[in-house]
């Protein structure tokens, strides 16, 4: 049973637009790729929640500068659409934009990945970053199997489960091959792989390989079982603790699935996901609850709390439970960050 260093803990990440906005952080390849930038705008990144949630904790490495090789204040999957041939767009206040390659066929080399151009330049960062500093902190998003597929051939990917099933398990295969060397490559140097995916990795003694199955949501109950479940069967017995990250609003609709994973250390539920009865089927999953972003500015304080309050405790397990809100937008206001933190704080004082 994986349980966090603090009960309860919680975590925001804000969209490049509210960083652009009030930290004025340029979001183009420099960001991504300069080490120089790199470290800077980590830096400010930091400077900037420290001024306005430091009490909270936010922002506690404000004074130092750490060689992050990604961007681990932010939410994006997109350098292995690019080192599998997507095209990536970087704009100044948007995660880099993936455009999907719209490929007809089933051909995919798992070594072509790694001599992209897109992998040499994350090869050159970690190069410059270690000769700097003696070593490299971070990660980077690395997305799943099917958000891949999908970046690289669109609604094909759909059709090919229902069409060409064998030559779409093929396809996942080589996907996970990458995903699988990829991961592992980024947690050789820096110990961990998914703090780019949700931030709440952070508060565990151990690095949580946590798979990203946004896109999960756009494919039945038995597609899963019969095309990904092995995967993510696999990773859980090769690399603990394990967990799924699935944005979507019906994370419970999997849940005799994932059931099946013998050790789903970790689960980030979308918004909408029914807790209570996700909890029924996975007693010893640590829940990482994820608020709406938009339904946060719609609401006033007291209605925040009371939302967060109502799901932790259908949760059932507080210290199987924490509380995020991903991708807020320019518009959010600070004092709502605050109540998500302060109601927190609050329910960790009835903690058993």
């Amino acid at each position: 049973m994986l349980k966090s260093q603090t009960v309860l803990p919680v975590e925001i990440v804000f969209h490049p637009s509210w960083w652009h906005k009030h930290a004025g952080i340029v979001f183009d390849e420099d960001f991504f790729y300069n080490p120089k930038c790199r470290v800077e705008s980590e830096r400010r990144m930091e400077q900037e929640l420290y001024q306005r949630f430091g009490e909270y904790g936010l922002g506690a490495d404000h004074n130092r500068d750490l060689p992050q090789i990604g961007a681990v204040h932010n939410a994006a999957g997109y350098l292995l659409s690019e080192m599998l041939g997507c095209d990536v767009v970087y704009e100044a206040d948007a995660p880099p934009q993936v455009i999907c390659a719209h490929r007809e066929d089933f051909s995919l080399e798992v070594d072509a990945a790694f001599d992209s151009k897109a992998f040499k330049r994350i090869e050159k960062l970690i190069d410059e970053l270690t000769g700097k500093y003696g070593y490299v902190c971070g990660d980077i998003n690395w997305g799943g199997i099917l958000n891949l597929a999908i970046d690289l051939k669109g609604e094909n990917t759909l059709m090919d489960i229902m069409l060409y099933p064998d030559e779409a398990k093929i396809y996942f295969s080589k996907i996970a091959l990458v995903i699988e060397r990829f991961f592992s490559y980024i947690q050789s140097y820096t110990g961990s792989n998914s703090i780019s995916v949700n931030r709440i990795v952070r508060h565990f003694n151990r690095p949580i390989t946590l798979h990203s199955e946004c896109s999960h949501t756009m494919i039945s109950e038995e597609d899963y079982i019969e095309f990904l479940l092995k995967y993510d069967i696999q990773w859980a017995n090769k690399y603990q603790p394990f967990g799924i990250h699935y944005c979507g609003k019906d994370p419970h609709r999997h849940r005799k699935a994932f059931a099946q994973i013998p050790n789903l250390d970790f689960l980030d539920l979308g918004w909408g996901g029914d807790v209570k009865v996700l909890r029924e089927d996975l007693p010893h999953t640590f829940f990482s609850l994820r608020l709406d972003p938009v339904t946060l500015n719609r609401k006033s304080h007291e209605e925040l709390e009371t939302i967060i309050c109502d799901k932790v405790k259908e949760s059932g397990n507080q210290e199987l439970t924490g509380v995020c809100c991903i991708n807020m937008d320019a518009e959010t206001d600070d004092e709502k960050v605050r109540t998500i933190f302060k109601t927190v704080n609050e329910l960790r004082k009835t903690a058993r």
